[in-house]
């Protein structure tokens, strides 16, 4: 009768890869836009919540890091007046100029490097399929943020 043919197809999966988004690396093959997979209601809930929590964390740790760097702020202030620490302002002065130069100098070209730009696009892309996912978790945020 017939020979089995045992021929084989070769899938390159570094080529693979390459052609994906890094979402559907991390998460699974099917997870596109998750207007495929629920409902309205179940999107702006899933968004509302996860948004709040996330609102919610960042209010307290913004308190917290406010505090930390005011409080710091102060201390050093303290121990400066109290001839702990002697501060060369003219040296702080002549950093802050060389910063503002760097500054000024990377902010001219306006030109972002390809990788970034990839990654930005491909978070426009996603943001775009989960639109009603993405309101309400903006709206769930700024909840959590005033809570």
């Amino acid at each position: 009768a017939g020979a089995k043919d045992d021929t084989f197809n070769v899938l390159d999966l570094a080529e693979y890869t390459k052609n994906r988004p890094w979402w559907r690396k991390i998460f699974a093959p099917n997870s596109g836009s998750s207007a495929e997979k629920y409902n309205v209601a179940t999107q702006l809930v899933i968004g509302g919540v996860t948004g709040w929590c996330t609102g919610f964390i960042f209010q307290k740790v913004g308190k917290l890091a406010a505090t930390a760097v005011g409080g710091g702020f102060f201390l050093l202030q303290v121990a400066n007046h109290t001839g702990y620490i002697k501060v060369d302002w003219n040296l702080v002065q002549r950093d802050m100029n060389k910063a503002k130069q760097q500054l000024k100098f990377h902010s001219s070209g306006n030109k972002m490097p390809p990788e970034v730009k990839s990654r930005v696009d491909e978070v426009i892309i996603f943001l775009k399929k989960n639109v009603i996912l993405t309101g309400g978790f903006a709206g769930g945020f700024l909840l959590g943020m005033a809570s």
